[in-house]
This record gives structure tokens, C-alpha cells and sequence, in this order.
């Protein structure tokens, strides 16, 4: 079930733009093809609660993209199966960035929180995480996703401090 905070709506006008229904249905047809069982909620919110709730359960005191919550085992037996809330600001910004819809980046960001909730973790796997995003993100075709864009971020980050400003660059030949 897709939860826009009221609050989130009014302030960032994609909102108003996300259709619920199409992410309902994208949020069933992935927490399927995960083998992933019960209901799923996912609110769709702000900076200032993800940073909240980032520094309440991780410890980390700063806004985020996706946060991913298991059910409780008292309530998986209830028919839950766990919790994502989403920043639409940081959403917004990264849907800019990399030239496609806030609708798409919810999409890629529910992806990446199931993937959480299924067991994955990309900061401590050997690429599982990774492998399997992007085999969903192509059965769904979406555009690049988180673990994709963080690897390559990190990659150009890599390069340009490898990269001395004061040594010069190589000239190509004029062509006649």
C-alpha cells in the first residue's frame, strides 16, 4: 500500500503527479517476482522524516532516499512483511539528475528497499545485490539502479582524484 504524507504533496508539486494506482501495482508485481510474502506498505514523505527516521534506527543523522523496515516476527505472522519510506525531495533531485520521472525513481527506490528486505545488502555482499537489480530493473524496464549508480558515482570520484589539474592533457590532432 503506497502512503503519500499530506504534508509531502502540497510542498512538492511532482507529487501530486505520482499516480498511486501504478505504483500499487508495480509495488505487487515486484514483491512477486522476489518471492517476497505479506503486505507492504511504503510512505512516500520528506527529507526531514528519512533524516528522522535514518537517525532513529541506523544511527545516521542525515536525510536518505530509502529506508527499508522487516516486519517484526510477531507481525509476519500477522500477514506483514515490512516497511519502506521513501523521500520524495531526494527522489525528485535524483529523478532530475539522472533525466527521468519522480514516478520511474519511487519505482527504482521501492526496487532497491524490497531488495533490502529480502535478505540483500549491497555494502556487505559480493555483488549479489547488484546482479539481481539489474536483472528486475530490465524485467521492469527501468533506468540504472541505486547500487549501479552509487558503483559508477564512486568510479568517477575515483578518476578525478587520480586526475592532476596541472599536468597537461593530451591534444588531439587537427584534422586537415
Amino acid at each position: 500500500m503506497i502512503v503519500i504524507e499530506a504534508a509531502r504533496a502540497k510542498t512538492l508539486p511532482a507529487a501530486s503527479a505520482l499516480g498511486k494506482r501504478d505504483l500499487n501495482r508495480f509495488l505487487a508485481c515486484a514483491t512477486k517476482a522476489l518471492g517476497l510474502t505479506g503486505e507492504f506498505s511504503v510512505l512516500l514523505t520528506g527529507d526531514e522524516r528519512l533524516r528522522a527516521l535514518n537517525l532513529q534506527f541506523r544511527g545516521k543523522d542525515k536525510a536518505t532516499d530509502v529506508l527499508s523496515f522487516p516486519a517484526l516476527p510477531e507481525a509476519a505472522n500477522g500477514g506483514q512483511g515490512g516497511d519502506l519510506a521513501i523521500s520524495l525531495e531526494t527522489a525528485s533531485v535524483q529523478a532530475a539528475a539522472y533525466g527521468h520521472t519522480l514516478q520511474m525513481e519511487v519505482k527504482i527506490l521501492i526496487l532497491h528497499g524490497l531488495l533490502h528486505l529480502a535478505g540483500y545488502d549491497h555494502e556487505r555482499d559480493q555483488g549479489q545485490m547488484r546482479r539481481r537489480e539489474s536483472r528486475l530493473r530490465k524485467q521492469f524496464a527501468l533506468p540504472a539502479g541505486l547500487v549501479e549508480r552509487s558503483k559508477a558515482e564512486r568510479r568517477k570520484a575515483e578518476r578525478s582524484k587520480t586526475s592532476d589539474p596541472e599536468r597537461p592533457q593530451p591534444q588531439r590532432a587537427a584534422k586537415p
